[in-house]
């Protein structure tokens, strides 16, 4: 089917599904550690890391089949939304259960809704995924409901998106460095072909970007890891986080964190100081 932007059209989607089965292997949550500057010291039978089930299902198409943007041409299993640009805006997870490294596991994807419209830089739309993962042989360890955002080509008559200030209130703070090294190895973990995340040109000339971007998901599992040190390696029963603005290579930014009861506030900086993503976790 034709990419479109008929609302009718793409709702047809909603309750689309998807099964795919993968094990948890060993080696892709070591060059994991190794991407995060630590040493690999997972094996078999250790938890997993919350969100590192992201290294894991991956897909991809033949290169005569992919978008301009490196992703396989929309259609198939989401939507043919004819917007050219795509990035993840956010999510909101459960988990009852760790998975465990070197388990056989099961992901079943379901599209839960497709809403189109109208926002300060001109068209938009909001593909909603919801996905349960389960051992084999065992209940859902985790859910993850995925926010994808299609949107128009940057116009320079468009105003910028407004970000709000972080704020001083927090209790603690790390400083991260962004480097096209750790961009281009998130970008092989998780076979993720969008040319946004190394292809400076393409960032810069066609998607409007002031550098390299840095992916939402890596934002995300850094705010879980820096949550998951300071409660002392609990496992976390939800998680949510939405994308503000984009962080690029060229310059560090900062992750925060508060104490709120059962958990932590948590939000990741510009070097500005201004609010890229909110994120919240309990346990």
């Amino acid at each position: 089917m034709k990419p479109t932007t008929d609302p009718d059209t793409l709702r047809q989607w909603i309750g689309k599904t998807e099964t795919l089965h993968d094990t948890l292997h060993p080696q892709p949550a070591n060059l994991m550690e190794m991407t995060l500057d630590r040493a690999p010291q997972l094996g078999r039978g250790d938890a997993l890391p919350p969100l590192w089930h992201w290294l894991y299902f991956l897909q991809s198409a033949p290169l005569g089949e992919l978008g301009r943007d490196g992703h396989p041409a929309k259609g198939g299993f989401l939507p043919p939304v004819a917007l050219p640009r795509r990035m993840w805006a956010g999510g909101r997870f459960g988990f009852t259960d760790a998975l465990r490294i070197g388990a056989d596991v099961t992901k079943t994807s379901t599209i839960k809704d497709v809403t189109l419209k109208q926002g300060r830089s001109g068209a938009l739309c909001f593909v909603t995924v919801r996905h349960e993962l389960a051992a084999k042989g065992a209940a859902p360890a985790l859910w993850e409901e995925h926010d994808i955002v299609y949107r128009e080509d940057p116009s320079e008559s468009a105003p910028p998106a407004p970000t709000a200030s972080i704020g001083k209130d927090w209790h603690h703070s790390e400083e991260i460095t962004p480097s096209e090294v750790m961009l281009f190895r998130y970008s092989a973990l998780t076979f993720n072909g969008h040319r946004i995340h190394y292809d400076r040109d393409y960032a810069r000339d066609v998607e409007g970007h002031a550098g390299l971007v840095v992916h939402g998901p890596l934002i995300a599992t850094l705010l879980m890891g820096m949550a998951q040190r300071l409660a002392q390696g609990a496992q976390p029963s939800a998680f949510q986080f939405r994308a503000a603005s984009p962080l690029f290579d060229t310059a560090p930014f900062t992750l925060h964190a508060r104490t709120i009861d059962g958990g932590y506030d948590l939000a990741a900086a510009t070097p500005q100081g201004r609010m890229a993503m909110q994120a919240s976790v309990t346990f």
